[in-house]
């Protein structure tokens, strides 16, 4: 396959091209520097795009996007997160359409925050949208590749939960405080936390561009969501930790502002991969206990 990928250096971007990659599919990088070989340069914030480079792909997967949990939530970042989605979407989305050999499949990036803040609710992918900032940003980002959808291009949403990984992302951030024996639930720890292996992301992922019937929203998530506190004391165990005190809060409101804490730490989203199940998809790392213990290769 030709696979071109948007978002090749973030956490999800570099794995899914190593992997392409290892089973000899031919992939472009899009670049907002000069590019190098395999890659082709693209300026969402002037809406410039080499179209030449997507022109005969099979697939796309656009994964680009501003962090949203690495940055105090201040007026301007939430702004960039916002915008650097849609309109780097919209961007991609318009120049598919105009295509003369459109790729077959876009798999685009969003987030298990479209559902908002639901408590215990069980969420497939028929659960409505939700409220708050993260569930505004997934609306619009997933509605900017509508002109691809109406030019006939099959589109899948890839609304993704928390990604584990050691490279990367908020397992790379909470390994040091829980090797010190400082890991705590946050809050209450009966937030709901909808996680997936970074193999299984991938994996994923692969499966949706190969398939050739799925489209719409699909949950990225692995199929047996925990509790904050279950998460706590499986990383702990894991790691041969004590479970401590839980984390103060108001050291994270410092961080990141209270609007993002109270949506990514203190609220959360029970997410079930409905679609991915019912399309076959078989889970590497189903269970929270072997999933950490194959990512920090820690055994049985």
């Amino acid at each position: 396959m030709k696979v071109v990928v948007t978002g090749s250096t973030g956490l999800i971007g570099t794995a899914l091209v190593r992997a392409l990659q290892a089973r000899g599919d031919e992939v472009t990088r899009l670049v907002r520097r000069v590019p190098t070989t395999g890659e082709a340069r693209w300026d969402p914030e002037g809406g410039q795009i080499e179209a030449p480079s997507l022109e005969g792909a099979d697939a796309v997967v656009h994964l680009a996007g501003v962090g949203i949990g690495d940055h105090r939530w201040s007026e301007d970042h939430k702004r960039a997160v916002l915008d650097s989605r849609v309109k780097g979407t919209t961007l991609l989305a318009q120049t598919v359409a105009a295509l003369n050999d459109k790729p077959a499949v876009i798999a685009s990036a969003s987030a298990m925050g479209y559902y908002g803040l639901r408590g215990d609710e069980v969420l497939t992918e028929d659960a409505e949208a939700g409220t708050g900032f993260l569930a505004d940003v997934c609306k619009e980002w997933e509605g900017a590749t509508r002109p691809a959808e109406d030019a006939g291009v099959r589109v899948v949403h890839l609304r993704t939960g928390i990604v584990l990984s050691p490279d990367g992302g908020a397992l790379k951030q909470m390994l040091l405080p829980f090797k010190l024996g400082l890991g705590g639930r946050i809050g209450s720890g009966r937030q709901w936390w909808s996680w997936i292996a970074i193999d299984d992301e991938v994996g994923a992922i692969l499966h949706l561009i190969d398939n050739g019937t799925e489209r719409g929203p699909v949950n990225v998530t692995a199929p047996n969501p925990v509790t904050n506190e279950q998460f706590t004391r499986t990383l702990n165990g894991v790691l041969h930790r004590p479970t401590l005190l839980p984390t103060p809060t108001f050291a994270l409101r410092a961080m990141f502002g209270r609007e993002a804490v109270d949506e990514m730490f203190l609220g959360g989203q029970r997410v079930v991969p409905a679609r991915l199940q019912a399309d076959g998809y078989g889970f590497r790392h189903p269970d929270l206990e072997g999933a950490l213990r194959h990512i920090l290769h820690k055994g049985t």
